[in-house]
């Protein structure tokens, strides 16, 4: 039995953009998601709400490039202590994951029904991904880990190495093909 794909849908009722996220919310869908999040910001959305109703993991990759995107919009908002992503409906597991590596202070969680949820739009993913593409966001979600809480140093120093190293070799193959 093979895994259920994960889905990102989006609905934005302006000054709130709500993404919902059913499946895994892994690094296979992380590109996708960052572009998402990058083209949501450009066109001047700074409140979130992730939707993780239907959410069953979520892995430090993505937990990485939500964490940078959340600090991000922090320092730009009026009053940088109210976090401007808010998680509905959080399962145990991925709040767990989100206590385990400091990151709770970046999130307002909260639960119920989503005001959002008629009104969604599916996000077309690119597909097949670039592994360049790939490994360079797993690098920056994890180095954004760890720099937003030293204590994820140690278990993440190890990865970066290893996804640093991996990302030279597909840039060097990429520029020699």
């Amino acid at each position: 039995m093979g895994a259920t794909p994960t889905s990102i849908q989006v609905s934005v009722v302006d000054p709130v953009a709500c993404i919902k996220v059913a499946g895994r919310a892994n690094f296979s869908v992380s590109v996708d998601f960052k572009t998402l999040l990058h083209e949501l910001h450009e066109r001047g959305f700074r409140l979130y709400l992730l939707d993780l109703s239907d959410c069953v993991i979520m892995d430090s990759t993505f937990l990485g490039i939500l964490s940078g995107f959340s600090t991000k919009l922090g320092e730009e908002a009026k009053n940088p202590k109210t976090p401007c992503v808010q998680m509905l409906n959080a399962n145990e597991r991925v709040k767990a994951l989100i206590e385990n590596l400091g990151m709770e202070q970046l999130f307002k969680f909260r639960s119920g029904n989503n005001p959002f949820d008629p009104q969604f739009e599916e996000v077309q993913t690119s597909g097949e991904q670039n592994k360049a593409e790939v490994t360079r966001t797993c690098l920056q979600a994890h180095e954004t880990l760890m720099l937003i809480n030293p204590k994820n140093v140690p278990k993440f120093k190890d990865v970066t190495k290893f996804l640093a190293e991996d990302l030279k070799k597909e840039e060097s193959s990429e520029a020699a093909g």
